[in-house]
């Protein structure tokens, strides 16, 4: 789970990497770096782009897009697919290993963790000779409030 020291601890690994890879630290990166880990849901960049500009950031989705790809390959964003064309991202710096609930009528991304997965994961490992380092696992269905009132609080009008 994330701490308050989080922010400047993945800061300076982002600082850490930019240097090593040879490229530029501009306010702009930054700044969509501090969106990223300010938000606690998955997100695309569209989604991101808009909050970005609605908070009076000067920036365009190239940028954002090119950030995010530097934040994937330095390990500090996972990018998913959740079904249909749409990528959607998350922070990953100090979150343990989780799994998705996909709702297909609202789109809304729940996550979970059971400890069974990871028993599961273990056991598959020692069974099979092989060295698992991490998993994926999404669960598509219908969410309980939209299919018993008609609409929830994640549905897009």
């Amino acid at each position: 789970m994330p701490t308050k020291e989080t922010k400047p601890e993945v800061r300076r690994l982002f600082t850490d990497y930019l240097e090593r890879q040879g490229h530029r630290k501009t306010a702009e990166r930054f700044a969509i770096l501090d969106e990223v880990y300010l938000s606690n849901e998955h997100f695309d960049v569209d989604s991101l782009y808009m909050l970005m500009k609605s908070k009076g950031h000067h920036i365009s989705r190239a940028t954002i897009y090119n950030t995010i790809e530097l934040l994937m390959d330095c390990e500090l964003v996972t990018r998913h697919q959740f079904g249909k064309n749409l990528a959607r991202f998350e922070k990953s710096y100090a979150y343990k290993q989780h799994d998705h609930l996909i709702c297909e009528d609202c789109e809304h991304v729940f996550e979970f963790c059971d400890p069974r997965i990871q028993q599961i994961q273990s056991m598959m490992g020692e069974l099979l000779k092989f060295n698992i380092t991490h998993h994926s696992l999404n669960l598509y269905g219908k969410c309980k409030e939209l299919e018993t009132k008609g609409t929830c609080k994640h549905h897009k009008k």
